[in-house]
This record gives C-alpha cells, sequence and structure tokens, in this order.
C-alpha cells in the first residue's frame, strides 16, 4: 500500500500559474524503498517516516517498493526514483551488491542515498542505520530475563545453529555484561538450529535437566516461539519465563498466556521515522556523512557513525501484554 504525502492539486495548479517553483523547491522529497510491499513491517515505517514528514513540514514521503523481494525488482525502482529525481533514497536492500550500481548513478545524479534495516555495500550508500548493535543486543536479551527476577535465578539461551555469527555475537555481548547481575547464573546454551520442531525438544530438554530454571533466552524469532510453546506444553506458565527477541504476531499467543512476560524486536515505527530525519538532514545538507558524525534522528536521538559509516538506532524495543494488541496485526 502507497503512503504519501501530496501537495493539493489546486495549490499546485495556483503556483503553476504563477509561474513560480518556490513550493517545489522547497519540498524534499524522500523515497523510503522497502524490501517488498505489502509487508506490515515496512508499512509500519512508513507511518514513521510520515511521522517524521509531519514533523518536519516540508517534507514528502513516497513509500514504494518492488511486488517481491528482488534485487532486480529494486533495481527497477531506483532507475524510477531517479527519472523522478527525488531528493533522496532511503532502501532497505534485497541484495547488497547487486543494488550497488543504480544507487551509484543516482548519487553521481546529487541524490542523498541511505540504507536501512538491510545494508547496502558502503560504495553504494552514504550511511546506513542499523535498527539496533550487537551491544545493545546483547544487554537487552539478559535485561528482559533479569527484570522477572529480582531475587535472582537460573537462565538458558536456546539458540539458532552453533554457527551463527550474528547469535554468537549477541550471546556474547550477554555474557560480557553478567556481572552487573550477580544473581543470575547461566546454566546452558542449547542450539535448536532455527527448526520449530528441534528448538521445541531442546528446550525440553531443558526442563528436565533444570527443573529449578527459571527463564530461557532465546535470540530467535523461531526458537522463542517454540520454547514458549514448550513451557506452555510442560505446564511451566508461570515458573519459567520465555524471553528473547521475536515478531509480535508470532508471541501474541505466548505474551497472552503468560509463557513469556516480555520479549523484543525493532520498533519498525521509529526504524522509519529515524531513516526519514536522516535522509532529510543528509538532503538539505544539516548533516555529512562522515565517520564519527553525529546526525539528528528527531525524537529518536542522534545517530553516531562509526568508520564504515553505520550508526545503530536504539535498543531493541520491547513487547508485552501492554503493547501486544496495537502490534500483533503489523507484522
Amino acid at each position: 500500500m502507497s503512503i504519501t504525502r501530496r501537495i493539493a492539486l489546486a495549490t499546485g495548479l495556483a503556483v503553476s500559474l504563477m509561474g513560480t517553483t518556490a513550493l517545489a523547491q522547497d519540498n524534499v522529497r524522500i523515497a523510503l524503498v522497502a524490501k517488498s510491499l505489502g509487508n506490515g513491517f515496512f508499512e509500519a515505517a512508513a507511518r514513521g517516516a510520515e511521522e517524521a514528514a509531519e514533523e518536519l513540514g516540508n517534507v514528502e514521503i513516497i513509500y514504494t517498493g518492488p511486488t517481491s523481494t528482488t534485487a532486480e525488482g529494486q533495481i527497477e525502482v531506483i532507475n524510477s526514483l531517479i527519472a523522478q529525481r527525488v531528493d533522496a533514497i532511503a532502501i532497505s536492500a534485497n541484495d547488497p551488491d547487486a543494488v550497488v550500481p543504480a544507487l551509484k548513478k543516482a548519487m553521481q545524479r546529487g541524490i542523498t542515498v541511505i540504507s536501512w534495516d538491510s545494508g547496502v555495500a558502503p560504495e553504494g550508500r552514504e550511511m546506513h542505520l542499523a535498527p539496533s548493535s550487537d551491544a545493545l543486543i546483547g544487554q537487552t536479551i539478559i535485561k528482559l530475563a533479569a527484570d522477572q527476577l529480582p531475587e535472582g535465578g537460573k537462565v538458558a539461551v536456546l539458540s539458532a545453529t552453533s554457527t551463527s555469527t550474528n547469535q554468537n555475537t549477541w550471546i556474547a555481548e550477554m555474557e560480557k555484561v553478567m556481572g552487573d547481575y550477580p544473581n543470575i547464573e547461566l546454566v546452558a546454551t542449547v542450539y535448536g538450529d532455527d527448526l520449530a520442531d528441534k528448538s521445541y525438544r531442546e528446550t525440553q530438554g531443558l526442563l528436565q535437566s533444570y527443573p529449578d530454571l527459571d527463564a530461557i533466552i532465546a535470540p530467535t524469532s523461531v526458537g522463542i516461539v517454540a520454547a514458549a510453546q514448550a513451557v506452555q506444553d510442560a505446564g511451566k506458565v508461570g515458573e519459567v519465563n520465555v524471553t528473547g527477541l521475536g515478531l509480535p504476531s508470532e508471541m501474541a499467543g505466548a505474551i497472552e498466556s503468560g509463557a513469556s512476560k516480555s520479549f523484543a524486536i525493532w520498533n519498525p515505527v521509529d526504524l522509519g521515522y529515524a531513516t526519514a530525519m536522516l535522509a532529510y538532514n543528509l538532503a538539505t545538507d544539516e548533516a555529512e556523512a562522515e565517520p564519527g558524525a553525529e546526525i539528528g534522528m528527531g525524537r529518536m536521538g542522534t545517530a553516531t557513525l562509526d568508520e564504515n559509516g553505520q550508526a545503530a538506532m536504539s535498543e531493541p524495543f520491547t513487547y508485552d501484554a501492554s503493547n501486544i494488541e496495537e502490534f500483533k496485526s503489523v507484522f
């Protein structure tokens, strides 16, 4: 579904008749390119971009993308946006490399190009906004467990594969801050290989091996759902809390049953808002994308670019009984 803010036709005609293009020149057109249309996550991000546009006042958001998650489809979209002479393109890439030539052409035409959510190779963009950082994810997942254990307790980790780079990095970052929770004991890490049935069995094994287990942390959207179901089937709701990273649409039942008190993932509304703010500040030369630069993201604070032109938006957003109804139909 396309979400755009357009200048009223009557106003446009009046300006044309007056022979001035000042309004068009002042209007900053930012194209928010999704991986594909019809995806609730990206539609929510577009809502956030519209919030930024409303706040800024002189911005038009062009929400667009291919009908399927292909690089070829995004390249067609990019070429169309170049022809439209938009001021900025903000893309969540289906392929980090395949879209680079088209995006380089856009930059050569003076169009600001940034990536968000799913990154583009550095030569194809000015900066990349990641939803969060490895350190923030690691800190968040242990905090979610610890917040429900004021007296301390035993926790286990259900990961994806033993060789999963991001999972292992997040767990390592979690372990770095375990000293902040001296009464929390990490008793085991098991691997469900991001398969629902294996994750379920691994959770059963944890419950049997550690009958006094207090929490399971699953930094995987497949594992967290399977773990919550296993806890529920074992009659351990209220005894073992399942948390980690998951999707609201898939975790709503676990929140409602009490198998999970809370979990986290990025907030797409905030991500779209921050992306639009960054694109605006770069397109209007309010900021320059260079290592160490601090670029405003409105209510989301400031993005600080590293040596690779990347920044993290914020810590993952927490979902619980207070907001699950709002987001479970979004993504």
